[in-house]
């Protein structure tokens, strides 16, 4: 991949790190999406399903409505999304609706991933759209808000009770 991809693909997903830092202060799990289309921001998401009471409310999901509504389309192409984490089959779902081009998520998701780890929906040969994936961007910082966000939790969950 050429070097500007690389530096552009670390520049967004820094910032989509930013916005899982946000999720984990408000109590959800830390995760953050950006949505870009040509090095421009569209939208962005963080996690908000337990403040929003909203199973649904995934940071992919939320950068997804965003879009759709600024760009008044449900249908986003030549767009990638850039997601902290490896997105569900739910997450994956939405991206393949909505037709966005590429999909770079920093973490696996070994329990639940829909890009490769469990299954691969994003380019699965029976759906009429195909997402291109690029994994492991940042990976190691990905995952470690995860790590320190659980681990504080079971900290916590240990002094409580």
């Amino acid at each position: 991949m050429p070097d500007s991809v690389v530096s552009s693909d670390e520049k967004w997903m820094r910032y989509a790190l930013t916005l899982a830092h946000k999720a984990a202060e408000l109590g959800e799990v830390p995760v953050g999406a950006v949505l870009v289309r040509d090095d421009q921001l569209l939208s962005e998401g963080w996690n908000q399903p337990i403040i929003s009471h909203d199973p649904t409310a995934h940071a992919e999901i939320m950068a997804i409505r965003h879009a759709a509504v600024s760009e008044k389309n449900y249908r986003l192409p030549g767009t990638t999304l850039y997601i902290t984490i490896e997105p569900c089959s739910m997450c994956a779902g939405a991206i393949i609706h909505s037709r966005i081009s590429r999909v770079v998520f920093g973490a696996s998701e070994p329990r639940a991933g829909a890009a490769g780890s469990v299954i691969n929906l994003l380019q699965n040969e029976q759906f009429n759209h195909k997402t291109e994936i690029t994994s492991g961007v940042l990976a190691e910082e990905c995952g470690q808000v995860l790590k320190d966000f659980f681990k504080i939790r079971r900290k916590a969950k240990k002094l409580s009770g």
